[in-house]
């Protein structure tokens, strides 16, 4: 790439493409989208980049890992924009919610340590009396909609009991565990078919265990995230003093 700059600074798409393992289409998307600037043109029409547009490639494509693609997307459209403070906005926001992910971590570890056996925290009279919590408040004290409750039900990652008067859900101690768990997990990145597993261990054994090796993959995750910022950042810090 760097001889082709030389002769002339120009690169054809597939130039540009090849260098990260990209089809020419996905270059002609990722300038559309605006993460490129846009080309320059041939006398007859073709596109033609210089290492501005190779920096800009290589920055979004390593503020993917950290950001994710929509979020790196916005950086790169923002700054071709000349909206620098906008980007480091949107970065800001990942690294707030990556602190976030870190101290959701830490609450499910300790609130795991906690965990009592089963028949020892959910008394079957507890169900629908001062224990037990209906399918509303329960869902907006995890901000998620009832809806998602109900469709964990069908997966098996909670099993509230009806109240015998009303019909409604009713979900005791164990179940609002469960569903505690099941959402820090979701926001870790699991399946509902990976949660489903973990928290029938939880239910039998009671303790820490069945989840050790899920919590430490999560945390490796959000190592990996925080290192590939590092990674964008860098790469976006070239691509802002290539444009000077």
């Amino acid at each position: 790439m760097g001889r082709n700059l030389q002769r002339g600074g120009q690169l054809r798409p597939i130039d540009l493409a090849r260098g990260h393992g990209l089809s020419t289409q996905a270059i002609r998307n990722y300038e559309e989208a605006g993460i490129l600037p846009a080309a320059g043109r041939t006398a007859h029409g073709y596109r033609t980049y210089t290492l501005l547009h190779a920096r800009a490639l290589g920055a979004f494509l390593a503020l993917v890992p950290g950001h994710s693609h929509r979020t790196a997307t916005s950086i790169m459209r923002a700054v071709n924009q000349d909206a620098v403070d906008e980007a480091f906005r949107l970065i800001d926001e990942s690294h707030a919610q990556l602190l976030d992910d870190r101290r959701t971590l830490r609450a499910v570890e300790s609130a795991l340590r906690d965990l009592e056996p089963i028949g020892a925290s959910v008394p079957d009279a507890a169900v629908s009396g001062p224990g037990g919590t209906f399918i509303g408040p329960l869902a907006a004290g995890l901000g998620i909609r009832p809806a998602t409750l109900r469709a964990w039900e069908r997966a098996g990652l909670v099993r509230p009991r009806r109240d015998p008067l009303t019909g409604y859900r009713v979900y005791g101690e164990a179940d609002v565990r469960d569903a505690r768990l099941a959402h820090q997990l979701r926001r870790g990145g699991y399946l509902l078919e990976q949660i489903a597993p973990l928290i029938t261990q939880v239910r039998a054994a009671g303790g820490l265990e069945p989840l050790e090796a899920a919590l430490g993959d999560w945390r490796g995750r959000l190592s990996a995230r925080g290192r590939a910022m590092l990674t964008g950042a860098a790469e976006l810090e070239a691509y802002l003093r290539e444009r000077g």
